[in-house]
């Protein structure tokens, strides 16, 4: 005799069942212990006293279930598939054989067909893994940063962006300040004290923000920004991480921040960025000496700044090159600039001028590197009085003159009548009272007093 599959359930009830037949456990009993009826328990008794254990197992095991689609109509919807929807997904592939085909199955059963073919695979099929990437070997040879938008205030204060800057080989805190948004400015000013204090290190490590990247290089935009070209004159080199994994250091830096900084914040009663911005020096040391680890080398490959002041604020500021048109005037911003007209100007109609926007918001103009003297025109700051034009112009009189006239105009203006807009004309016919309703009465009046006196 062969081995017979039972399931926990059957193994039990042919155990009770066992025991009933040895008379060692009454009917009463087996039931209660199997939650069934005493009918049931005489039936299954029945049962195992005439073909053993055996008859207790559930007749459908191994057997195909009635439900079951033939191999035929499952080939079928396949070949559909391959030929019509290669490309699509379980849920849509079932929905188009309903609606085109006549093929009515459910989406899991298109799911589960795909799957054994290979047409499909499951989530757990399509899950990619991040192979980890190794810290670097020395300090300052790669900053990750990155801007955290966070309530860092709770409801104390707006919304505002914290920008992070972190050693990529040492988890250390390089610089931390907070701004209004991510904006080339507020990058520009949080590098140039990263820069005063620590040195310039090998490479920066970014998203791919508007700051960092030009997200569609065309003929007239390079893939640099003014972020990049600002690195690349301080010889920095800027890397842009295709994913957040990628640059997971800063990521998990501000998931730290979000928990620890916002509570000291409020600890401390600071709702506000400039008390932040203060606050933060101490909150740096003390995390760095929690946190940081120690670099694989020793080594430090932050160099020294060597710049001045002044070719600092040169390289921390907006520059475009901007057409110089016939009368000697630029557009920048919506704001128009004139150059004042000499030697050197002559010669720039129709050629391109640089542009310089500082962070104090002073706008020059360049050629070559030497300042041309010029005047600004903003259309939306201008504002031209009515005193100034009488002044300068005189015209209150004649604005008054055409006032008067319009008011003229405008109370001797007849209105027509639509039907005298379309062209109809009165005949001429008047009543001239003779057949006015007091005249017929009179008339009536008079007729029938004749005929009384008749």
């Amino acid at each position: 005799m062969g081995w017979v599959v039972m399931s926990e359930r059957e193994l039990k009830r042919v155990e009770v069942l066992a025991q009933v037949d040895d008379g060692r456990l009454s009917v009463d009993n087996a039931a209660n212990m199997l939650a069934l009826t005493r009918r049931q328990i005489f039936r299954l008794l029945k049962l195992y006293r005439q073909d053993g254990a055996s008859a207790i197992r559930h007749k459908a095991r191994g057997k195909p279930p009635n439900n079951r689609i033939h191999k035929a109509k499952r080939d079928y919807a396949l070949s559909l598939i391959k030929d019509n929807y290669p490309d699509f997904g379980p849920t849509l592939a079932a929905e188009m054989l309903a609606e085109h085909h006549g093929f009515k199955v459910s989406r899991e059963t298109v799911r589960k067909w795909m799957q054994e073919d290979g047409l499909w695979l499951s989530r757990k099929q399509r899950r990619t893994f991040h192979q980890p990437r190794l810290r670097r070997e020395c300090f300052g040879e790669l900053i990750q940063i990155d801007g955290s938008e966070h309530r860092w205030f709770e409801d104390r204060g707006d919304p505002c962006t914290l920008l992070v800057f972190i050693d990529d080989a040492t988890s250390t805190l390089m610089e931390l300040r907070f701004v209004k948004s991510e904006s080339t400015f507020s990058y520009f000013e949080a590098l140039e004290r990263y820069l005063t204090t620590h040195g310039r290190p090998v490479a920066f490590y970014s998203d791919k923000h508007t700051v960092f990247r030009v997200p569609k290089p065309s003929e007239h935009m390079t893939g640099m920004t003014q972020f990049g070209r600002a690195l690349a004159e301080l010889q920095i080199e800027i890397l842009c991480a295709n994913t957040s994994q990628a640059k997971g250091r800063v990521e998990r830096a501000n998931r730290t921040l979000q928990d620890r900084l916002v509570k000291e914040l409020r600890i401390a009663g600071i709702s506000d960025m400039k008390a932040a911005n203060a606050f933060l020096p101490g909150f740096m040391e003390r995390y760095n000496d929690r946190l940081a680890k120690p670099a694989a080398r020793p080594d430090n490959l932050h160099r020294a700044l060597n710049a001045a002041p002044d070719r600092l604020a040169e390289i921390f500021c907006l520059r475009n090159k901007r057409y110089v048109s016939k009368d000697l005037t630029l557009k920048y911003d919506h704001k128009r600039i004139r150059l004042e007209v000499n030697d050197l100007t002559r010669g720039l109609v129709g050629k391109y001028a640089d542009t310089y926007e500082f962070p104090d918001g002073r706008i020059q103009v360049r050629h070559n590197g030497v300042a041309l003297p010029c005047t600004i025109f903003d259309p939306h700051q201008q504002r031209v009085t009515h005193a100034a034009i009488t002044d300068n112009k005189h015209l209150s009189a004649v604005l008054a003159h055409i006032k008067a006239e319009q008011d003229k105009v405008a109370a001797s203006a007849e209105v027509r009548p639509e039907s005298a807009r379309n062209g109809y004309q009165k005949n001429g016919r008047r009543n001239n009272g003779w057949n006015t309703l007091a005249d017929r009465k009179r008339n009536a009046a008079s007729k029938a007093s004749q005929g009384c006196d008749n």
